[in-house]
């Protein structure tokens, strides 16, 4: 079976649970997940953050399933990943990541290296939305 079961970009909201299905595996003594959420602020905001506005690449699907199947590499892991496109509210999932491995060790580092490729790889770009109306574009990644 494949190591990488999803790698999706997808305008709707993600589900938790179907990642944690699709990455379901006998051999599996670990399950490690990531979820990226939309938070309420933001170190160079000026005031609160309301919301972010992800738009994608035509190949970033393409390009998840790369990083994805690099993070796995020789470990055995099996993953599901997705990242959000479109409006997002503070609380709503931008990236959801679930990996199973044989060991936690395992499961941990490759949830860790596809989120962390996520952020300087993915071509995934967000506008942050501020209370005031202030918009600013902000680089990769999730």
């Amino acid at each position: 079976m494949a190591a990488v079961r999803v790698a999706a970009i997808s305008a709707e909201p993600l589900d938790l649970d179907a990642h944690l299905r699709a990455v379901d595996d006998t051999t599996a003594g670990a399950v490690t997940t990531f979820v990226g959420r939309v938070r309420d602020h933001d170190p160079d905001a000026a005031t609160a953050v309301v919301a972010l506005e992800y738009s994608a690449h035509p190949d970033a699907e393409a390009a998840l399933q790369r990083i994805a199947e690099s993070a796995v590499g020789s470990s055995g892991a099996v993953v599901a990943v997705s990242h959000r496109i479109g409006r997002l509210d503070v609380g709503d999932a931008a990236v959801v990541i679930a990996v199973a491995a044989a060991h936690r060790g395992e499961a941990f580092d490759v949830c860790r290296a596809i989120i962390e490729t996520i952020k300087t790889e993915l071509p995934v770009w967000k506008r942050q939305v501020e209370a005031d109306g202030t918009a600013t574009w902000l680089g990769l990644g999730g």
